[in-house]
């Protein structure tokens, strides 16, 4: 992981890992992570699976800021991506990625910012095939579905300032909803039927503060 943190970093730049609810908590967390987002602090939020930490067994968020990313094109956006089905199985009960693994998600992340692409020392050949694979023969950025998302702040908002990659990057063609993407829908919608619950509430309590009113003039 130490390798994947030196390849994205560099002056300005910063990077940590935080549990997966930090991406999508409410109240002091939401407006934390709404002033970073507004102040185009944060660049890339990369979701990773479980087993990835030899400390740590949950899956997790990799944060990536950027004191410098105001003054580009990209200040209005941020990159997501989704790494979860990314990895090298090492044993039963830890992964971890490999050079070229973590080559084409640097790269990756190269081309959202313009960047010129660097061949790793190892695996050069399987990092560019791989961009070639996605991204075509003259690699530049898109959106790709259950891969990465750029999204702007405008639909960061309207998902109540998370920065949670699923919530964004969506599911590739064909491929099957894992639990923990169905759970994250679900928690989704969720939150949109307690919030258009709280507004109908809130209107049932004016609708009848109105009729009261009208009631005793």
């Amino acid at each position: 992981m130490q390798l994947f943190y030196s390849a994205l970093n560099a002056t300005g730049r910063a990077g940590f890992v935080m549990a997966n609810s930090a991406s999508d908590a409410r109240s002091s967390e939401q407006e934390l992570r709404q002033k970073l987002i507004e102040a185009r602090a944060v660049d890339v939020m990369v979701a990773v699976g479980p087993n990835m930490f030899y400390t740590v067994t949950l899956p997790c968020t990799l944060w990536f800021f950027d004191k410098g990313k105001a003054k580009t094109k990209r200040a209005d956006t941020v990159l997501f991506i989704d790494a979860r089905h990314i990895y090298r199985q090492v044993d039963r009960a830890h992964r971890d990625w490999t050079p070229a693994q973590i080559g084409f998600i640097a790269n990756l992340v190269r081309l959202y910012r313009g960047e010129a692409l660097e061949a790793p020392k190892v695996s050069a050949g399987e990092t560019a095939a791989k961009l070639i694979e996605v991204f075509g023969d003259t690699p530049t950025y898109r959106d790709v579905p259950g891969l990465c998302k750029a999204a702007t702040l405008a639909e960061i908002e309207a998902q109540g300032w998370s920065l949670n990659p699923g919530r964004y990057v969506g599911v590739a063609p064909g491929e099957d909803v894992s639990d923990e993407d169905f759970k994250e829908q679900l928690e989704t919608l969720n939150e949109e039927l307690e919030s258009l619950n709280a507004q109908a509430r809130e209107l049932e309590q004016t609708i009848a503060a109105n009729v009261a009113g009208i009631l005793e003039a």
